[in-house]
């Protein structure tokens, strides 16, 4: 090992990537596909990362296509472009294959609000209930959970469970109340939620929708209830892509972060889109900082060093395993 390379892999627990230079006469989109070749690697990507990004993975998804996609593949190694909880669920579905993640700071303001300590408390206090937790959670949440969910199959999961048994939902509030009111549940909420969907300002999308009386809002479940209010349509990140594609109107204000537009345009190349503003008036959008923390430089590092990878302990991959199989079992309907 070099001087470099050891160096770089000391401060890992502190920067989150391989800080090496990387080589400035290179072409890196070549370069990433040729060592994705040499070691039968696939990428991953969300489609919060950036356009470039999007544009070079082998596939591109919402979480729960991703998670498909993890538990299906052949590849030796995982390259999974999104954040830190993404690339430890597609460990837990494979722990015989590598699992990179080129930025391990790309963490989850949702997930960091809930613990599977916290959990297990709440769960003392509600004996007769089973938790049903968002896959935005880490693997200690998992494993203290009966069934995950992602946005695209939480109704459709909650509706299957009889109606007198109580849940717990965590770990996210707003996906929470949304679900209670499609669903007439009254589930016990964790109190978390995205910074990214909770920076809307409900005033200014308000304001968006005056100035723009043909524009349709649509909004992520993961929003407050004020925006939902306003949205002619709410769904998970792939049914919003679905939505703009499939539906005649020519213009949207989109509530969700903006890196999904990218895939949209390519779509739905003649419709105008049009970020939904958030609180912050400096702000033209919102935009995950976690998930914009994957650049294609640090792509590159993490194929050619295979770091920093991804490493669950079997016992809590076992637990946390449970929960998410139940969930891909009772969701084999939902594309």
């Amino acid at each position: 090992m070099n001087n470099t390379l050891e160096k770089a892999i000391k401060t890992l627990p502190i920067k989150g990537y391989l800080d090496i230079e990387v080589p400035k006469d290179i072409n890196l989109i070549d370069e990433i596909n040729k060592l994705k070749k040499e070691k039968n690697a696939v990428i991953l990507a969300h489609y919060y990362q950036t356009g470039e990004i999007q544009d070079l993975s082998d596939y591109l998804g919402d979480s729960l296509q991703l998670a498909r996609k993890a538990k299906e593949t052949s590849a030796d190694i995982i390259v999974f472009c999104g954040v830190h909880f993404m690339a430890e669920a597609a460990k837990i579905l494979n722990p015989e294959k590598k699992v990179v993640l080129p930025d391990t700071l790309a963490g989850c303001s949702l997930a960091d609000s809930c613990t599977g300590e916290g959990l297990r408390e709440l769960k003392k206090k509600y004996p007769n209930a089973i938790v049903v937790s968002y896959i935005n959670c880490d693997a200690g949440v998992k494993a203290e959970t009966d069934i995950v969910v992602t946005s695209s199959n939480a109704e459709t999961i909650i509706n299957s469970i009889p109606k007198e048994q109580e849940i717990i939902f965590a770990p996210d509030k707003n996906l929470g109340a949304y679900l209670n009111k499609k669903t007439g549940r009254n589930m016990i909420l964790w109190d978390g939620a995205c910074m990214v969907h909770e920076a809307f300002s409900m005033e200014r999308i308000a304001k968006q929708l005056a100035d723009n009386p043909d524009a349709e809002l649509i909004a992520h479940p993961e929003s407050e209830t004020p925006v939902l209010e306003l949205a002619k349509f709410i769904g998970s990140t792939s049914q919003l892509l679905k939505y703009v594609q499939e539906s005649p109107v020519q213009k949207f204000i989109i509530g969700t972060e903006e890196g999904i537009i990218h895939e949209m345009k390519k779509r739905a190349p003649s419709k105008e889109l049009i970020p939904a503003l958030t609180s912050d008036e400096s702000c033209a959008c919102s935009e995950c900082f976690y998930m914009k923390r994957n650049t294609l430089e640090k792509i590159y590092l993490c194929l050619k060093y295979e770091l920093p990878e991804i490493h669950v302990e079997e016992n809590l991959r076992v637990q946390a395993l449970k929960p998410i199989e139940k969930m891909l079992e009772l969701s084999q309907s939902i594309k």
